[in-house]
């Protein structure tokens, strides 16, 4: 999906939430938007989070 279909299509799932209810759940559709595409950025292998990691080894 490129990024302006990804770009309408988040500004539709927004606009439903604020019509349909209030800001707070407007942020609550965003945080939850923004966490999925996180997600789907490490799970197809976009982000590398293996430099983040904290090891115990004393190393």
């Amino acid at each position: 999906m490129n990024r302006i279909a990804f770009g309408t299509a988040i500004g539709m799932a927004l606009g439903f939430a604020v019509a349909f209810g209030s800001v707070g759940q407007m942020l609550i559709v965003a945080l939850f938007t923004a966490l999925g595409y996180g997600v789907a950025k490490v799970v197809a292998g976009d982000v590398d989070l293996r430099s983040y990691r904290i090891t115990r080894s004393g190393k």
